[in-house]
């Protein structure tokens, strides 16, 4: 209890000052923060799992009012772009990956999954079918999670710094229709529920986003999430990401941690110079195409993206587009990649707890 009062007290804080330099995503980025404090000193706070899985489905649902339908039409004429832009940073991060096995900073298919572009814990878990180290496997998305959110929040805020800043929530409890309000938390559930169900890789994310982008296009329902009730999903996803920092993984991955923070710095910078190719060959704003180009989970670059002035349509697409590849064809990629360089799994193991 004392520590998820600190957690609570700790996070308020944080948020405080960096909603006071209108630091982007602050409400996700102030708990984060907090989390990593706490776990790292072995003061772990247990965020339920049915809890971190509604605040997915809540922040799905979000993504689905940013999300048109006629977004599809212009991704079948400007598939070129949208293929390069996606494939970019899949590549690289294989690259990444294989020379992360190659001089054994990561075993085989750990150091593959590790730096796989797609949502942490999705990676993490699939991981875990495939032969992977899991708890470094963990750690090297979650850390890049971190960075990846602080750095793309810092970009926006310099980038946005004269322009008035990043976009800020207002109204937090002003009056809002409950019929729609209902409708979407029915929507969360019921698409959270079914993800589960089916057993679709970030389906709590993504069936809610995908049927809610359906349903409110169509004119059947229109998505209402009170401002307060996304502060509390950005809060949890973030608690959920720092608390995954606790002293026995970042022992464990100790040895590990120069390559992986030389990986995460290298794909972060990779991920610009790919951003600078869309802005100077297809004229996408720079803070849109780095921010579509950027290696976080899809959930975390969606905060981020809702509060700073983006093309938010266009970063979730390649996001999510990203995340698909990777479903699809990141299973292979993995194995094929560390067979190339260590031949399977490699001689490397981690002998930590699973």
């Amino acid at each position: 209890m004392t520590a998820a009062i600190l957690l609570l007290g700790l996070s308020a804080l944080l948020v405080f000052g960096l909603e006071a330099i209108h630091m982007p995503a602050a409400l996700l980025l102030g708990p984060v923060v907090a989390a990593i404090m706490l776990a790292s000193r072995g003061c772990p706070v247990s965020i339920p799992r049915p809890v971190f899985l509604a605040a997915q489905a809540l922040v799905g649902c979000m993504i689905a009012t940013k999300l048109p339908s006629s977004l599809f039409g212009e991704v079948t004429a400007r598939w070129p772009m949208f293929l390069a832009g996606i494939g970019s940073t899949l590549i690289a991060s294989l690259a990444l990956g294989a020379v992360l096995a190659r001089f054994g900073v990561l075993p085989g298919t750990t150091a593959i999954w590790g730096v796989m572009p797609g949502a942490a814990t999705v990676m993490t878990l699939m991981s875990a079918s495939y032969g992977a180290d899991m708890q470094l496997v963990a750690f090297s998305q979650y850390f890049r999670v971190a960075c990846v959110a602080t750095i793309s929040s810092a970009v926006s805020r310099l980038w946005t710094a004269g322009a008035g800043g990043a976009v800020a929530m207002t109204g937090w409890f002003a009056p809002l229709p409950p019929i729609p309000i209902a409708e979407t938390l029915l929507l969360a559930g019921l698409g959270a529920l079914a993800g589960i169900r089916l057993r679709i890789p970030g389906g709590p994310l993504l069936v809610p986003m995908f049927a809610g982008m359906v349903l409110c296009d169509s004119g059947v329902m229109t998505i209402v999430i009170p401002p307060w009730l996304l502060a509390i999903a950005y809060a949890v996803l973030g608690w959920g990401i720092g608390m995954r920092f606790t002293p026995l993984v970042l022992r464990n991955a100790a040895h590990a941690f120069p390559g992986i923070l030389a990986s995460i710095v290298s794909l972060i910078a990779l991920g610009g110079l790919f951003a600078y190719g869309l802005h100077r060959f297809d004229g996408i704003a720079p803070l849109t195409a780095y921010l579509a180009t950027s290696p976080g989970g899809a959930d975390t670059v969606a905060i981020i993206a809702a509060s700073s002035p983006v093309d938010v349509p266009f970063v979730m697409t390649m996001q999510m587009g990203r995340f698909l590849l990777v479903l699809l064809a990141g299973p292979v990629l993995a194995r094929l990649v560390a067979k190339a360089v260590q031949g399977g799994t490699g001689s490397m193991r981690f002998s930590g707890p699973q």
